[in-house]
C-alpha cells in the first residue's frame, strides 16, 4: 500500500505568532502557510459526522472499535487574512487514517467499513475534536493523518477546500511501535519522515503531542484555510 507524493497550491496555513519559513512554511505575521498535499488514494467523502472515529458503524469491522493507542486531536481553524487570523466556525474537518497495522477503511480489503474516517464542524471558535488512535505505519508512508477543510454554499456546492496531512516525531512513533499493542508486533517501518517525499522535512507539518505511549497522547494542530479557494488535493 503506497501513496502518490504531490504538492497542490499553497491553500492551507498554520496559524502562529512566529514566522516559520525554515520550517517548510511562509508567515504573514499571524500565520504560517503549510503547503496544501496530496489527498492520496484512500479518500472517501462518508460524510460521517462524528467525534470518535475508532470504530466501524456498519459493524463489519473485526476488531471493531479498531484497536490501538488513544490519541486526541483538536483542529485550530482560522481565516487567513492579509496579516490577521479568525477563527472559522461552521468549517467541515475531515480525517482519515491507517490503523495500527495499516489498513485504511472502504478501500480494498475492507470495502464497506469506515473506521478512522469521519467529521466534525468547528464551533465558534473554530475548533472541531477528534478521538482516535495513533496511526500505524505502511510501506513508503512516514506515520500521517490526512485532514480536509471544506465550506458549503446553501446549495451544498464547495466553496473552499484545503487538503494537508499531518506527521508525527519520530521518536513518538518509536515509542509507541515499540512499547504498545497492536504496533509492537509488527517490524519495523520502512519510512520515517526524512525518507518521505510527502513530508519533505516540512517541520511545519509536525504534530505537536502531550502524553505517553503508555496512556496515549493529545495535542492541538492550528489550521488556517484562504476562504474561497478550492484545492481538492
Amino acid at each position: 500500500m503506497k501513496e502518490a507524493s504531490a504538492l497542490g497550491t499553497l491553500a492551507v496555513f498554520r496559524c502562529s505568532g512566529t514566522a516559520a519559513a525554515d520550517g517548510g512554511g511562509v508567515s504573514n505575521g499571524a500565520c504560517v502557510l503549510d503547503p496544501t498535499l496530496t489527498r492520496g488514494p484512500f479518500w472517501v467523502d462518508e460524510r460521517l459526522s462524528r467525534s470518535d472515529v475508532r470504530s466501524d458503524t456498519n459493524g463489519r469491522s473485526t476488531p471493531n472499535p479498531r484497536p490501538g493507542l488513544p490519541l486526541s486531536l483538536r483542529f485550530a481553524v482560522s481565516s487567513f487574512g492579509a496579516s490577521t487570523c479568525a477563527p472559522l466556525p461552521g468549517a467541515l474537518v475531515d480525517i482519515w487514517h491507517c490503523d495500527a497495522v495499516g489498513i485504511y477503511s472502504d478501500v480494498q480489503g475492507a470495502t464497506g467499513e469506515n473506521f478512522l474516517r469521519g467529521y466534525q464542524t468547528t464551533d465558534a471558535s473554530g475548533v472541531a475534536s477528534f478521538t482516535t488512535i495513533y496511526p500505524g505505519w505502511y510501506t513508503g508512508r512516514a506515520v500521517h493523518i490526512h485532514v480536509k477543510v471544506r465550506l458549503f454554499d446553501s446549495a451544498n456546492n464547495v466553496t473552499t477546500e484545503a487538503t494537508t496531512q499531518i506527521f508525527f516525531d519520530d521518536a513518538v512513533s518509536d515509542a509507541v511501535f515499540r512499547s504498545a499493542a497492536p504496533y509492537s508486533s509488527r517490524p519495523a517501518r520502512d519510512t520515517r519522515n526524512g525518507a518521505d517525499g510527502t513530508y519533505g522535512n516540512r517541520t511545519v507539518l509536525l504534530a505537536s503531542l502531550q502524553g505517553d505511549a503508555v496512556a496515549g497522547y493529545s495535542g492541538t494542530f492550528p489550521l488556517a484555510v484562504r476562504v474561497g479557494q478550492v484545492n481538492a488535493g
